[in-house]
């Protein structure tokens, strides 16, 4: 088995050789086609570069897919990867852009994101958030004008780096039904706070306030495969287990579910996250944020992020202790089956990163794969290369 090495990539200590493994729908076994990460890294950043993408942005946005993919969250990472470059191709999407700040104080700062990619945008948020926090405590820096920025946890690990508590969320195109409702009226507006513990033990939650992501709807779907009872409704208002229903109705439902199960309190904190990021920043909020497809769409998406760094410090003495005691405490208490036991926000994201270094390899659905060798042909770029 190969070796996994880490690199130190900008900003974050994680990216190493991994190998990634096709999945085939059929019930004979393939045998998997492996590719370094380096390879994998390699060919989104010649994408990104085939639309004149500048060379650090580029690797930006493909760090995170990368990262994605490596924690688990495989809506976000290579399966986002068509989208990006259809919006770039139709010049919906900025990839030159620079994010300039409008406003500002020791504090705050509120940015135009100008329309670039949601890496670049957040990546800038979230530093310069640091960069107050250290100075006076706490940094709250709101953007306009800016993209799908990616998983919502990896802007908070940036901060988490500094020692800093750090929060991000998002509002993104319509995709929640509000409690009691047919029609979509929020995005699946994730939140992520992630707060740093003695001996690298961290809490880091990654929510989204729908049900699930619309990413885990289309993986479903690649797989063919049903939903879950309470992630989507159909056209009918109603609950459905049809994946490809759902995907074509974008109709998800709030955290929580149903009224019963309390999906109230799910539209609520989608409702909330949009206040502040949406409307407090001035970008697109609720039904004004245009609808986002495969094939790209043709106006700007404006979403509104918000990216929040605390230095604990200011606080209570020993934090980090502190942490560490609490996430014991919780992944300590008696769990109803003995062979699962309690994990806090962050355990299965360490825990998918262990298998796949334990495993030597990613592995990703056939269809993935194939929509990548077509990129390839379509951008005139290598094609990924196994081994």
């Amino acid at each position: 088995m190969d070796r996994i090495y880490l690199y130190n990539l900008p900003g974050h200590l994680f990216l190493g050789l991994v190998l990634i493994r096709s999945k085939s729908r059929c019930s004979k076994k393939k045998t998997p086609k492996l590719v370094t990460i380096k390879e994998s890294r390699r060919f989104m950043i010649d994408c990104f570069k085939a639309l004149n993408v500048p060379d650090k942005h580029a690797v930006a946005q493909a760090d995170l897919l990368v990262g994605a993919d490596y924690r688990g969250h495989f809506s976000h990472g290579m399966n986002r990867l068509e989208m990006y470059i259809n919006d770039l191709a139709i010049n919906s999407t900025d990839g030159c852009a620079e994010p300039e700040i409008l406003k500002e104080t020791k504090a705050t700062a509120w940015v135009d994101g100008h329309n670039g990619l949601g890496a670049v945008v957040g990546n800038f948020c979230m530093d310069l958030a640091i960069k107050k926090a250290k100075d006076v405590g706490v940094g709250w820096v709101c953007a306009k004008g800016s993209n799908h920025y990616g998983m919502a946890c990896w802007y908070v690990l940036r901060a988490m780096e500094h020692g800093l508590v750090g929060m991000s969320m998002t509002n993104t195109s319509p995709l929640m039904a509000p409690t009691g409702a047919k029609e979509a009226a929020l995005g699946t507006n994730p939140i992520s706070l992630g707060a740093p513990a003695a001996n690298c033990d961290s809490f880091l939650l990654d929510m989204a306030t729908t049900a699930v992501a619309v990413g885990k709807i289309e993986i479903q779907r690649r797989k063919g495969a049903p939903l879950p009872d309470g992630w989507a409704q159909g056209p009918d208002g109603k609950v459905t287990n049809d994946a490809e229903l759902a995907f074509n109705t974008a109709c998800l439902m709030p955290l929580g579910g149903s009224e019963l199960n309390a999906g109230y309190k799910g539209f609520g904190l989608g409702a909330m996250v949009d206040i502040l990021t949406g409307v407090m920043s001035g970008a697109k909020y609720s039904t004004q944020v245009r609808k986002w497809t495969h094939t790209g769409a043709d106006i700007k998406a404006d979403l509104g992020n918000v990216f929040i760094a605390v230095d604990p410090n200011c606080f209570a003495p020993d934090f980090e202790e502190r942490m560490s005691d609490f996430n014991c405490r919780l992944r300590g208490v008696q769990p109803t089956d003995p062979k699962k036991p309690v994990m806090i926000a962050g355990d299965k994201e360490t825990k998918n990163m262990e298998n796949v270094d334990k495993a030597g390899g990613l592995e990703y659905l056939e269809n993935q794969l194939k929509t990548c060798e077509e990129l390839a042909k379509r951008l005139k770029i290598k094609p990924m290369k196994f081994i």
